[in-house]
């Protein structure tokens, strides 16, 4: 027993066990960011578009997949909101994101829209007559151009809805990821850059000129037009 504990202790096997205690570290720490990087692929939907104008100037147009098979509540909301099928709500004013503002660009992080009552970020109202609860975390923020709800705590889901520009972690378990920008970065990019700020006010007018639905039966269409714009 002495002997064994003295050839343990020898300099060449202390060298063997310090190196085989780095290489198992770093092959966790291996297995770990391949973990962090294989995401779950989530079926697309439904297809929706805003319209954007910077100073009524056109700059382009965003189209959001949405999950609706993961968050069917939330992205039925976001659908009918970027439809207006719905007409007026309670309050009088339109269901509809047509014609409301980007009222909060923060670079490096995000775009805030969708205040349908009063345009300024005090407004939440959703399809259901109130706010809601929070559907699903499953989702994550995990890059850039993840469209996400806007609350203001647990269970206060509405109308707004924020798109971000960046990796945006500290937001999981926090906020219901929907969807996902799947043409017209571009212009999520030129918003945050031609009218953000970094206290969020946007230094320019920016508003969803338009919004809508695009039915399946459009989606090749609508991809083939965006691959020849950008061409």
């Amino acid at each position: 027993m002495g002997r064994e504990i003295s050839v343990l202790l020898q300099p060449r096997s202390l060298l063997f066990l310090f190196v085989a205690s780095i290489l198992i570290f770093l092959a966790f720490c291996f297995t770990q960011q391949v973990e962090e990087k294989v995401e779950e692929v989530h079926e697309i939907t439904h297809r929706v578009f805003l319209d954007v104008d910077i100073d009524k100037q056109r700059i382009g147009r965003i189209v959001i997949g949405l999950y609706g098979q993961v968050v069917p509540k939330t992205v039925e909301n976001f659908r009918v909101l970027c439809t207006g099928e719905m007409g007026n709500g309670a309050s009088g004013k339109a269901l509809h994101y047509k014609g409301t503002p980007f009222h909060r660009i923060i670079p490096g992080f995000m775009i805030q829209g969708g205040d349908i009552i009063y345009g300024n970020g005090s407004g939440n109202v959703s399809i259901y007559g109130g706010t809601f609860p929070d559907e699903s975390f499953k989702i994550k923020h995990s890059h850039p151009g993840v469209v996400s709800m806007v609350n203001s705590g647990p269970d206060s889901n509405g109308s707004q809805f924020f798109i971000t520009t960046v990796k945006a972690s500290w937001l999981d378990g926090e906020h219901v990821v929907f969807g996902k920008v799947i043409e017209g970065m571009d212009t999520v990019y030129a918003v945050e850059g031609g009218a953000g700020t970094y206290s969020g006010k946007p230094r320019k007018k920016v508003i969803i000129a338009d919004s809508g639905e695009i039915p399946k039966t459009k989606w090749d269409e609508e991809s083939r037009g965006a691959t020849t714009t950008t061409s």
